[in-house]
């Protein structure tokens, strides 16, 4: 897999865990797969402090998204300005994702937000919240969100219900 096909990609910078992160996220993705890895070599080491021969960058894919992980050191960090959208139909794939994403070190966040063991956010909500927020039944709307916006992960049936006025 070449990202030469895809118009975007995502680069994802971490210190060295770019290999073990980009299997991680393919492992907790169904349609998902690894693509290249490029590796450091001797020249440059003067600016890049990489040994030769070490990971440089991983290409990924998930559902379609074209990623790269870059190893590139500890002076950038993940905050919530960025984050990843999953979208979800179900309970069962809102808690797929949240257990999946939350597993060894995860940190749970309000509203459906969570950040994985590496730091990188994500927002894993029902799917039809777009249509709920941006609908004509702004009562609905208001309601929907007075009940999400005290929620961890999302209750799916909650949020109908709110919505609904139940």
């Amino acid at each position: 897999m070449a990202h030469a096909k895809h118009k975007l990609a995502t680069c994802l910078w971490f210190d060295k865990q770019a290999e073990e992160a980009a299997k991680f996220y393919c492992s907790v993705f169904r349609n998902s797969k690894m693509g290249r890895t490029a590796y450091y070599p001797n020249a440059g080491q003067e600016t890049h402090g990489k040994a030769a021969d070490s990971v440089l960058t991983v290409e990924f894919e998930l559902e379609g998204m074209a990623f790269t992980a870059l190893n590139a050191g500890p002076q950038f960090k993940f905050n919530e300005a960025i984050s990843l959208q999953v979208p979800c139909e179900t309970q069962e794939e809102i808690d797929y994702y949240w257990n999946a994403l939350t597993v060894d070190g995860g940190e749970e966040g309000p509203c459906g937000w969570l950040k994985d063991k590496y730091g990188l956010s994500w927002q894993v909500f029902p799917a039809f919240m777009g249509d709920i927020l941006a609908g004509p039944d702004r009562a609905g709307a208001a309601r929907a969100m007075d009940a999400f916006m005290k929620m961890k992960k999302f209750d799916l049936a909650a949020v109908k219900k709110a919505y609904e006025g139940k």
